[in-house]
């Protein structure tokens, strides 16, 4: 049996990295370092949506692929490689994907076309906390036109940029999902600097009406929740792999030809010995990462393996960042040199995923239970 991925799945990846290394280099990226201009590249963003790569997992009829959330999670992890400045986990991920699997179908009709074809542009204002929880409750107020919204979101990726936003508001029948036109009367923007410059921000929301046309569900949204924060943190895994892989292949090739004593250091046994570490850290996360994406691609139970390539992820981003600056030395630090922006983007999707000894606690704790056995 061939456990590799299908040709469709290779020749989407080689699509997006095609595309990514033509379009993205360490002097594009400079250019965003430090909050210099905003970090989202709208040329590679509209060169992606001529690939039609951010339709990837939609379905035909709303102008995507119709493919699946493994041929996404293949072209996340490219994104990784790349550290490409495009909003593709909070467009693909965190809004096209729940709005396909929840919205209505008018609701659906109206917006994931245009979203694919990338006139509108999407995010979602929940990515973290415990299942069931929206992260910032918002206060909603039940209306004959809609809801009344008011309470404040914090940190929404490229919140700005878009031109809705779904997000979590509870009131006193329950949590509703909803998609907020950022345009509206009472919607306010707050600026939130990040340590990897990602455009993020706080929406503040006073009295703010959304018609009852943008509602997605007006109760039961904690299960959109649970079902999006596991397909956002299975995403993220891919990109931590993909920015992990780049890092431990740069650090190979200075190794190999980085010279003391008239050697390459990569011949010494220690370097030897931590660059075999990574590899080992990478592929570990590899599999577990996409032993993830494929029970989610399938619709099957996948909170173990969720949970496990969440505590993977978090583990060898913290030591592999580590280990390649270790072995470059001086220059893992220099910021004429690329390294060091992988390092702060494993480090922040480390912090970003959550302390991996408290998940290792909490999986232990549902194995001992027997709520975490493998089918």
């Amino acid at each position: 049996m061939d456990f590799g991925f299908s040709d469709v799945q290779v020749q989407v990846q080689t699509l997006a990295r095609k595309i990514l290394d033509d379009k993205v280099s360490p002097a594009t990226l400079a250019r965003y370092d430090e909050y210099q201009q905003e970090r989202f590249d709208r040329d590679l963003w509209r060169t992606l949506l001529g690939a039609g790569l951010p339709g990837v997992a939609i379905a035909e009829r709303h102008g995507g692929m119709g493919l699946g959330f493994t041929e996404l999670g293949l072209f996340i992890e490219e994104l990784g490689r790349s550290l490409a400045p495009v909003p593709v986990l909070t467009h693909c991920v965190a809004a096209m994907l729940p709005l396909q699997q929840f919205a209505p179908a008018a609701l659906q009709e109206r917006v994931l076309p245009a979203a694919a074809r990338g006139d509108v542009l999407l995010t979602g204002a929940f990515w973290w906390g415990q299942p069931g929880v929206p992260d910032d409750p918002v206060d909603a107020t039940l209306e004959a036109g809609g809801l009344r919204l008011r309470g404040c979101c914090e940190g929404v990726p490229f919140a700005l940029q878009a031109d809705k936003v779904l997000l979590a508001a509870r009131h006193a029948d329950g949590t509703a999902i909803v998609l907020l036109d950022t345009a509206a009367e009472g919607v306010g923007m707050s600026p939130m600097q990040v340590t990897h410059f990602e455009p993020h921000y706080r929406v503040e929301l006073q009295d703010v009406l959304v018609p009852a046309a943008d509602i997605v569900c007006h109760e039961g949204g904690e299960a959109l929740l649970d079902w999006t924060r596991e397909r956002c943190i299975a995403a993220l895994c891919a990109q931590q792999l993909g920015a992990a892989d780049y890092a431990m292949r740069m650090a190979a090739s200075y190794t190999s030809e980085r010279e003391q004593f008239g050697v390459p250091i990569a011949t010494f046994q220690a370097v030897g010995h931590r660059m075999a570490d990574c590899y080992i850290d990478v592929e570990c996360l590899r599999l577990c990462a996409y032993q993830a994406i494929s029970m989610l691609n399938e619709g099957g139970d996948a909170t173990t393996e969720v949970q496990i390539a969440k505590i993977w992820a978090g583990d060898v981003g913290h030591r592999v960042s580590y280990a390649c600056q270790h072995v470059h030395g001086g220059t893992g630090i220099d910021r004429d040199y690329p390294l060091w922006r992988y390092c702060l983007w494993l480090r922040y999707n480390e912090m970003t995923l959550g302390n991996s000894s408290a998940h290792s606690a909490d999986l232990g704790s549902r194995l001992a239970a027997g709520q975490a056995l493998f089918n």
